[in-house]
């Protein structure tokens, strides 16, 4: 079997040892697959061009055995990657965690993130497996924000009751939910 690969993007304020990262790329690692976490740039201060710039100069392959995971601002910010660079070769997977395609309520400073319109048909072409989990008591991005996106993206749509926003600080330094949707998509 190929090599898989796993590139995780953090979203805003967070970083490669935050919430439930580490405890996902160990998780992998006990599969033999390998998971890069990205330190994305100026996580406080985050800039579209500069995300989608940093994604693009860290992933080495973009193929059948690449597999991307992302949270947040991450899942939008990997969504604008995939449009500029796949150039018509398709991913493994994309499964997205808490992700939004609108300008979020009171987070001004994320709205160029959303501005440039999805290409769904594209998306949709690039990553063959898709699938999204929301959590219907999330505080940052509304319940409706992230089943719109899977609906746009025709993704596999996973809701769970009580899982706010899937931060560390909200208990969420592991995730099986996510470990188990990307291994079925990983072996699949």
């Amino acid at each position: 079997m190929e090599q898989k690969k796993v590139y995780i993007i953090h979203g805003y304020n967070a970083g490669p040892e935050k919430h439930w990262f580490p405890w996902l790329q160990k998780r992998l690692a006990e599969q033999s697959v390998a998971a890069d976490i990205l330190k994305m740039p100026s996580p406080a201060q985050p800039r579209l061009g500069e995300w989608v710039a940093h994604i693009a100069q860290n992933v080495n392959t973009l193929d059948g055995n690449t597999f991307f995971v992302g949270h947040s601002l991450g899942c939008i910010s990997l969504l604008h990657f995939l449009q500029q660079n796949a150039g018509g070769k398709a991913v493994g997977g994309l499964l997205l965690v808490s992700g939004f395609a609108k300008p979020l309520h009171g987070l001004t400073l994320l709205d160029e993130f959303s501005e440039p319109p999805l290409n769904e048909d594209l998306l949709i072409k690039t990553a063959t497996r898709r699938a999204v989990v929301a959590s219907k008591n999330d505080p940052i991005v509304p319940f409706s924000f992230t089943k719109e996106l899977a609906g746009l993206l025709q993704a596999d749509f996973f809701e769970v009751e009580h899982g706010g926003h899937f931060l560390g600080a909200e208990g969420f330094t592991t995730l099986p939910l996510v470990y188990d949707i990307l291994i079925k998509m990983i072996k699949t």
